[in-house]
């Protein structure tokens, strides 16, 4: 069969001036090369950051693993438990696989499709057939193998495989884009665990500065010092904070539930020890604006998606020229078992068509418009990732420019507030000063020192968001070739 085959293939290519003239307008046929759109105006720096300058610059801190410059063991472990356990990571992996298998299925259009269609029948003919006087047994034995090419001269095919394959890497910077999200996610939700847990460390320390207070007020009662609504006072201070220690506790579960199951595992699975957050955050470099088209890969994804776009449209464009088709069939054909694989019994057939539109009421210009409109999308949606991406620094930039300044001042406010808590407690057990004084100068330093927390978790979590928004340290390198002519 392979030697009928290549006899049949032989003689398409000699069969007729047309097909050497498809041939050579396969070879002639280009369409536009794709062209990158071109970015918006971008600044020559970030606004936010234009002044400030790293008193130690950490060029590599955003680069791969870049939770590790938080320097924080228990986060290491938990992050690199991401990329082979979180299920939404291995659904935006599946979606590549399937965006890549695309391109093997357009890629098949390059070759010839052959196809084998054994038959065998068997029946009686009509008896009032011409010169037949009664009904007759016929069976026929059919082995026909049947070959279809397209001749590529307008490119469709070509830009069919490339509208696939730029998909495809849109589709891989998508999975990207998902890794790096769910990295952030897991940092951002760890360390509002751990502000919790500096949270809870902050009121049971109060809560033993209210009781030794408590005991206080007792002793100085029970020597007809202080009055009962001290007592009553120092007992609803004390009270009040333990309940709030308590109510940290649901949300302190709620932030490890969604830990677990960022690392595939069931919420009862994990448990995290307290851990306070004490360290600031460190240094993280911005940059200039021009380096996130490189480093983010969302921006890469609307790229290819520009790319996929543009292909679309040569593809609807060349729906207006005819479709060059070489066709043949060959094989056997016999009405006897016997004499079926014979060499009389062979046949074979070839030859070229063409497929012309004549009239489809304007269907492939409302696609052509269609592409060109979905092309037009793509580049303002390009442009939209561009603009969103230096908002998303600036705002991080300006969220760590100011919450540093506020540390400073809520430490300051610290100190006061400590100071005030020794003068009111000391003139409490002067005799000069009511223990509401004393009660009202802890309550302020017990808020202030939460107040630093919380600050403290806001700077983590935007230097957090600063690094995503810089892309994580990703490289469009990483991107795969995928090209139309291999099998990656």
């Amino acid at each position: 069969m392979r030697t009928l085959a290549a006899c049949v293939l032989a003689r398409l290519l000699a069969l007729s001036p047309v097909v050497g003239l498809a041939v050579v307008a396969a070879g002639c046929a280009s369409t536009v090369p794709y062209e990158r759109p071109a970015a918006p105006p971008l600044p020559a720096a970030f606004k936010e950051n234009a002044d400030w300058k790293s008193a130690a610059p950490a060029d590599q801190a955003a680069r791969g693993a870049w939770w590790e410059v938080f320097q924080d063991p228990q986060l290491n472990a938990l992050e690199e438990q991401i990329d082979g356990a979180n299920l939404t990571l291995r659904m935006a992996q599946a979606r590549f696989v399937q965006a890549r298998a695309a391109i093997a299925i357009n890629r098949s259009g390059r070759y010839p499709q052959v196809t084998l269609t054994p038959q065998i029948t068997r029946g009686n003919e009509s008896g009032n057939r011409p010169n037949a006087t009664e009904h007759t047994s016929v069976s026929q034995f059919l082995l026909p193998v049947d070959l279809s090419y397209e001749i590529d001269a307008w490119g469709r095919v070509r830009q069919t495989i490339e509208a696939s394959r730029a998909a495809a890497q849109a589709s891989a910077a998508d999975l990207e884009t998902v890794r790096l999200s769910l990295h952030a996610e897991l940092a951002l939700d760890y360390f509002a665990l751990r502000s919790l847990d500096a949270e809870r460390a902050l009121l049971e320390n109060s809560v033993v500065a209210f009781q030794r207070a408590l005991e206080l007020t007792q002793n100085r009662f029970a020597g007809g010092i202080a009055s009962g609504a001290d007592v009553a006072l120092a007992e609803t201070a004390l009270h009040s904070t333990r309940a709030q220690a308590v109510d940290l506790g649901s949300r302190r579960a709620a932030l490890e539930h969604a830990v677990a199951v960022l690392v595939g595992k069931a919420p009862a699975a994990l448990q995290l020890p307290s851990s306070p957050i004490v360290n600031p955050p460190p240094d993280v470099p911005a940059g200039l604006p021009s380096a996130l088209l490189e480093r983010r890969p969302d921006i890469a994804a609307a790229e290819r998606r520009v790319a996929a776009a543009s292909a679309e449209v040569g593809v609807a464009n060349a729906a207006f020229f005819p479709r060059l088709l070489l066709t043949a069939s060959a094989g056997f054909e016999s009405r006897s078992l016997a004499s079926w694989l014979t060499g009389l019994s062979t046949f074979w057939s070839a030859g070229p068509a063409a497929a012309i539109t004549l009239f489809d009421g304007g269907r492939r210009r409302a696609v052509k418009e269609e592409a060109q409109a979905g092309l037009d999308e793509s580049v303002a949606a390009y442009h939209d990732a561009i603009l969103r991406s230096l908002q998303d620094v600036e705002d991080n930039l300006a969220d760590l420019r100011i919450l540093r300044e506020e540390a400073d001042i809520q430490a300051a406010a610290i100190a006061a507030a400590e100071r005030s808590v020794t003068l009111s407690t000391n003139r409490y057990r002067g005799g000069v000063a009511s223990y509401l004084e004393v009660v009202a100068s802890q309550t302020a330093a017990l808020n202030n020192q939460r107040t630093a927390v919380t600050i403290l978790s806001r700077r983590l979590a935007a230097s957090v968001l600063l690094i995503k928004a810089l892309g994580g340290g990703w490289d469009p390198a990483s991107l795969p070739a995928l090209k139309t002519g291999s099998r990656n």
